[in-house]
């Protein structure tokens, strides 16, 4: 492509060279630079992109784009100064593949937890309409049936735009993403068109990277306050914070709740391990999803797909078909009458609101014996409420270890067990060997009771000390079971 067209809309300061020169890839690695390519330097937090301009030109790069030009210019180079090279890098990525999220009818998911299970769903019920449609979000990247691990919960806006493409080449009409707090701050959406921009909820997480909640917020709310005229903001108004959300949009507002009234409003009528008889709009419908914060989840599937003009009767006959995402509220009992329950729970509220939605569903003749722990090198002030939650709201916890990273195991949970309050000691063991933590419950367990397993969710390793190790949680209680039970 043409520098001159990949420099559309994009304010630049000044440019130095040929501005008809040709662009063969654009990259921000000066390591992946190419004959031809434009090199964008960014300022990161560890390092500064400028330090690599003359290597980038070394390996082939013809075009740079930066905040400032280094001293000595390559008469056979191309500078091109702008203001913040990071939000550029949004705009060339749309521009040099065509503008997709143009092409698309773009839906971003963000707030602290049901963003993966929300733009899961949404995929998937558009999938049950007969719709061709992308998915990125932290567990897997879609497009249509075939499927692209993924690793980050926002992928770099190179690689967004290339997905977004290919999507668009294939024939996908609508595009739903997980917009991550991460993804926000470091312009990873930057010159993304979004048709609808959904908000779940916002409660205590990420403040190892945002420092304080009201930063954390702020960033959110950056989502919503850069949506165009032409699109839609649907939020939680049940949150706290729903409103927050759309004070400086200038989106069409819309709103869902279970609590008050709203554009989208839901009622649970029935639940149980099995599923929920809700009411959404007046219309009543079974579910096999379980769980209050799944009965917002759905909610806002509902709304944004109301929003996207489908008749609200045939959305509720696809959210009837939907299954449980992989990792959210998976329940399984065992030949022994034990439910075991598999969360990716790993902020205090979202272990709150699972513990919650599972003492809503039991008799309270049964136990419930969760077993959880927290990441390493991640927000340390969330470990002692997470131990004040889990304690309050079982009959047992263990805790243990969830990815330790680089911190020792047992000083997070030194750190958990600080939030226990005096008259729950007695409800809690600590066991930093997760395989063994789940053995003890197993062993505890008797029939009808439910064992929570939280945390890990989806995923299948464990990472300590840098390496990933691979563990399971579902696959661990099953071998465990089997061996148990002989």
């Amino acid at each position: 492509m043409q520098l001159i067209e990949l420099l559309n809309r994009i304010p630049t300061i000044e440019i130095h060279g040929e501005s008809n020169r040709d662009v063969s890839e654009l990259v921000f690695d000066s390591r992946k630079a190419i004959e031809n390519s434009l090199y964008i330097a960014m300022r990161g937090t560890v390092v500064d992109g400028h330090s690599f301009i003359a290597s980038s030109v070394e390996k082939g790069a013809t075009t740079i784009v930066c905040e400032e030009f280094p001293e000595s210019l390559n008469e056979n180079v191309t500078y091109v100064k702008v203001k913040d090279s990071s939000k550029a890098l949004g705009h060339l990525a749309s521009n040099f593949y065509g503008n997709p999220s143009h092409n698309l009818k773009l839906v971003g998911v963000t707030g602290t937890n049901g963003k993966t299970s929300t733009a899961t769903l949404l995929f998937d019920v558009f999938k049950n309409l007969g719709y061709s449609a992308v998915l990125l979000s932290t567990v897997e990247i879609r497009i249509g049936d075939d499927v692209i691990p993924a690793t980050h919960t926002t992928p770099d806006v190179i690689t967004i735009n290339q997905i977004l493409a290919k999507a668009v080449e294939s024939g996908c009409e609508y595009a739903f993403m997980e917009v991550s707090s991460h993804g926000i701050a470091q312009n990873r959406i930057e010159g993304l068109h979004f048709h609808i921009a959904g908000f779940t909820n916002i409660t205590h997480d990420h403040l190892d990277y945002h420092k304080t909640f009201e930063e954390y917020l702020k960033t959110k709310k950056r989502f919503f306050d850069t949506l165009e005229e032409t699109a839609i903001a649907i939020t939680n108004l049940d949150d706290k914070n729903g409103n927050v959300m759309l004070q400086n949009t200038k989106a069409k507002k819309k709103s869902y709740a279970l609590k008050t009234i709203a554009d989208y409003h839901g009622k649970i009528l029935e639940v149980d391990f099995n599923g929920m008889l809700l009411n959404f709009n007046g219309k009543e419908f079974w579910t096999t999803l379980t769980g209050k914060f799944n009965v917002y989840n759905l909610l806002l599937v509902f709304g944004i797909a109301s929003e996207l003009g489908f008749e609200q009767d045939e959305i509720l006959q696809a959210i009837s078909k939907l299954q449980r995402v992989s990792g959210r509220f998976e329940t399984f009992k065992s030949d022994g009458g034990i439910f075991f329950v598999v969360d990716y729970a790993h902020t205090p509220d979202a272990l709150e609101n699972i513990l919650d939605s599972i003492n809503e569903i039991r008799t309270k003749n049964e136990r419930l014996i969760t077993v959880f722990g927290c990441g390493g090198d991640r927000d340390h002030s969330k470990r002692p409420e997470m131990g004040n939650i889990a304690t309050k709201k079982s009959t047992l916890a263990i805790i243990t270890s969830d990815n330790p990273r680089t911190e020792d195991p047992s000083q997070i949970i030194k750190e958990i067990e600080a939030g226990v309050e005096p008259q729950n000691f007695s409800k809690y063991t600590s066991i930093p060997d997760r395989k063994e933590a789940i053995k003890m419950a197993i062993k505890f367990a008797e029939p009808k009771d439910i064992v929570l397993v939280a945390g890990k969710g989806h995923e299948t390793y464990q990472e300590i000390n840098g390496v990933k190790h691979h563990f399971d949680d579902k696959e661990v209680i099953n071998e465990l079971w089997k061996l148990m039970s002989k």
